[in-house]
């Protein structure tokens, strides 16, 4: 039977120092697991510079509240393109890519979740996606080496925009610690067919992100008010008899009821999830 586990977003909570108190709110908030962010900023990049006491620390509390660490979104390559022209920025991606799975290595986090940006901010040019495939190829045979996987995410903007797009890549690379980790909210975001790019996806699939959007809004949009169409994702996944991780992608901004937001899209996401058949695991 199709099984999937139900987790939150980093930036979805309130933001602590303290990681007990902050996967408390995890815990409390009736989710599994929770996926930790590295984007653009300086302070969540510099997690990539933990040693490795504090990766153990941090894998630690997440024991202590009972619940996991399903990923690591690895979004700070928008900001260092891997397909940049540039061959600094191109070692500095690679160098994120091994920060990235080495930290994951001793934390304890199964999958990097890597962003499907060629170089954002610079001006397309032919090479990019190649030169993006091979940082990625590199990145690949290093994570077979530490054991974690890589999923590839579908963005917005005019990258890998689709599953399609993102499966070709992999394709290319052929390894088996590379796959897709979708994201159906970009799908309708693109205004692609979600039904048909999940059945793309079928069997290739490692975990999925769930958020709403609107036509040019790819972010914060309240679960339940956007065009996201989570029935038809879910009847499709429904089909493939897919069991997996669901995180759900959300930005808090320094909301004092993040805590209430988050738990109402959880509620809103497990009816959905009910009505087609999707069975929601409960704690071990």
């Amino acid at each position: 039977m199709s099984t999937v586990r139900l987790g939150i977003y980093e930036k979805a909570l309130r933001q602590t120092d303290d990681w007990d108190s902050f996967f408390a709110q995890v815990r409390d908030g009736g989710f599994m697991f929770m996926d930790l962010s590295v984007d653009e900023s300086p302070e969540r990049m510099a997690r990539l510079d933990w040693s490795a006491k504090q990766a153990h620390d941090f894998r630690d509390s997440a024991d202590r509240s009972g619940v996991q660490v399903g990923g690591m979104c690895l979004s700070c390559h928008r900001k260092v393109g891997p397909g940049s022209a540039d061959p600094k920025v191109r070692q500095e991606a690679d160098d994120i890519f091994r920060k990235a799975i080495d930290l994951s290595y001793e934390a304890g986090i199964p999958v990097v979740q890597v962003a499907g940006y060629y170089a954002y901010y610079e001006d397309p040019d032919d090479g990019q996606r190649a030169r993006y495939v091979e940082s990625l190829r590199r990145a690949a045979s290093y994570a077979a080496q530490a054991g974690v996987m890589l999923g590839v995410e579908n963005v917005d903007g005019n990258d890998v925009t689709s599953i399609t797009k993102g499966l070709a890549i992999c394709d290319e690379i052929h390894s088996q610690w590379l796959t897709m980790y979708p994201d159906i909210g970009n799908l309708a975001e693109q205004q692609l067919d979600t039904t048909s790019e999940l059945k793309a996806g079928e069997g290739r699939m490692l975990a999925i992100h769930l958020k709403d959007v609107l036509p040019g809004q790819p972010r914060r949009i309240p679960m339940g008010t956007g065009v996201t169409d989570f029935a038809a994702a879910f009847k499709e996944l429904k089909r493939q008899d897919w069991s997996g991780r669901m995180m759900l992608e959300m930005w808090n901004d320094d909301s004092p009821d993040s805590s209430e937001i988050s738990s109402s899209a959880r509620q809103k996401v497990t009816n959905w999830l009910t009505d087609a058949g999707i069975e929601i695991a409960s704690r071990l």
